[in-house]
């Protein structure tokens, strides 16, 4: 018995040590084992994040243009979810030469365009003989082609001395926004003038009363609430729109197509809503004019004396020459299909409309209006005095 249990210890002992060798001679394997075994986790770890950020990337393309969608990079646009931070305006031309030509030409529009504008609002507000509506009208136009000239020509200019202008992205949206309200606003007021033509020719007896200051106030306002409209429109699809690519507009101010054309977002509806709007605009004025002009044409061709006709075509002659500029400048852009023309074509037709016309309506109606003439006659003479 005595000597079993000492056997038995002998036996303990032995086991004992015999691990031990076994452990330590198993030592390496394992912490091979174990390398091996973190190895196989930390590829695993990897491949999961891979995975994950396989998943954020897809749900930040899917859901970018939700409100709530934080941007990777961080920079957000209030109100333009957006990681563009501004718009590089690419302009008319890249040659410096031509640049230098077109900003000394382009200057020289820009500053009749202001001088002559701002005189005809001075002329009818110190000439009683201009105090009528249609006169009150001509200088609402005037101030109206002074704003949509200064919206886009300094950086127009800016464009020829320097390729490549830099504008934010809230200057872009408000460029953008005072060009449509400007632009909007002038096509009223044509279509105002177009119809108190028509009241004056066609109905001279109840011009006081169609035309008084009460209805004329009412015009006016409809007029400017038309360009809020339409510009709330055109600014809030803007805002809708999501930019995170390129950033440089192929035009010389931020118009709305070229900036759509930059997108990543869907504009199937956004780029549908700003093309009914201006269409419809566009579409009523247009008819008010031609409806206005086909009852004075029939009017004055039924009035016996020549001189008669004669003096009622020449107080249309002018408002008519600005209505055919304008809106067949319009009618290029917002009609004819776009793959008919080129955008080089349109950034003609664009400087046409936004800096052209602005000055020459002043000479419009300054050289061919009788009134207005008469009155810069005897304003001239008042002041040499």
């Amino acid at each position: 018995m005595k000597q079993r249990s000492r056997k038995g210890r002998w036996n303990h002992s032995s086991f004992m040590q015999r691990g031990k060798r076994e452990k330590s001679s198993r030592a390496p394997y394992l912490e091979a084992g174990e390398r091996t075994k973190l190895l196989s986790m930390s590829i695993r770890n990897d491949q999961g994040q891979l995975e994950m950020y396989r998943m954020t990337l897809f749900l930040t393309k899917e859901y970018s243009h939700f409100p709530q969608q934080e941007q990777p990079t961080g920079e957000m646009e209030a109100g333009n979810h957006s990681s563009v931070t501004e718009f590089i305006l690419l302009g008319l031309t890249e040659d410096p030469v031509l640049g230098v030509i077109c900003f000394v030409i382009f200057l020289g529009i820009y500053v009749v365009t202001l001088v002559g504008n701002v005189s005809i609002i001075l002329l009818i507000k110190s000439c009683p003989q201009l105090h009528t509506p249609m006169y009150l009208f001509l200088g609402h136009l005037a101030s109206v082609d002074s704003g949509i000239s200064t919206s886009v020509t300094p950086v127009m200019l800016r464009g020829f001395l320097r390729h490549g202008v830099a504008i934010t992205t809230a200057g872009c949206e408000a460029q953008l926004l005072s060009v449509v309200f400007f632009g909007t606003t002038d096509g009223f007021l044509l279509a105002t003038m177009a119809y108190d033509r028509y009241v004056a020719i066609c109905m001279p007896l109840l011009y006081s009363t169609h035309m008084s200051p009460r209805v004329c106030v009412l015009l006016l306002g409809a007029s400017y609430l038309g360009g809020c409209v339409n510009a709330w429109i055109f600014t809030s699809c803007l805002l809708s729109l999501s930019f995170c690519g390129p950033n440089q507009i192929d035009h010389f101010f931020c118009d709305f197509s070229p900036l759509v054309k930059l997108s990543c977002s869907d504009v199937s509806v956004l780029e549908i809503l700003p093309s009914i709007s201006s269409g419809s605009i566009i579409v009523v004025t247009g008819i008010v004019i031609v409806l206005s002009y086909i009852r004075i044409l029939i009017t004055v061709l039924k009035m016996p004396s020549t001189e008669g006709r004669h003096k009622a075509f020449s107080t249309c002659t002018s408002h008519l020459t600005a209505v055919t500029l304008y809106y067949g400048s319009l009618t290029f852009i917002y009609v004819m299909p776009k793959s008919s023309y080129s955008t080089d074509q349109n950034k003609v037709v664009s400087v046409f409309y936004s800096v052209v016309i602005p000055m020459l309506n002043p000479l419009i109606y300054s050289l061919r209006n009788r009134d207005v003439k008469e009155a810069l006659r005897k304003t001239t003479l008042r002041v040499s005095q």
